[in-house]
């Protein structure tokens, strides 16, 4: 199956994408499509929190499973997409637009080449079907 994988956005191993452009941050057409029928959002920081790379940050549940959302980068949270809490279809609808999560401040920038681009990303994903 060929997941959407923009150009423009850098991924993680845990299936988060990261817009260097934007800071904004989700999870992936991928981790949405194993997921299933997203039913609930939770975010487990507030604006102005300083993250690490690989904390959580929200905690996703569907009919079939929860997922922990980490941060792709370590950062401070700007802003924080509360629209999910009332509309967590979005997840499945459009996890690269309106289901963005959070917007991070980077910290440490370097931390940004340990991600993947869309092409590697792509590749992971096939390896685990």
């Amino acid at each position: 199956m060929a997941w959407q994988t923009p150009e423009n956005l850098k991924y993680t191993q845990n299936d988060e994408w990261f817009d260097p452009e934007t800071g904004r941050s989700g999870i992936t057409d991928y981790a949405q499509d194993q997921l299933s029928d997203v039913v609930y959002v939770e975010f487990l920081v507030d604006v102005g929190d300083e993250v690490q790379k690989g904390d959580s940050v929200a905690t996703v549940e569907s009919v079939k499973a929860a997922a922990d959302v980490y941060a792709p980068v370590s950062g401070k949270v700007v802003e924080i997409n509360t629209d999910l809490t009332d509309n967590p279809e979005w997840v499945n609808e459009d996890p690269y637009g309106k289901a963005w999560m959070i917007r991070l401040e980077p910290t440490n920038p370097e931390e940004m080449n340990e991600l993947m681009d869309a092409e590697a990303y792509a590749q992971y994903c096939e390896e685990r079907e």
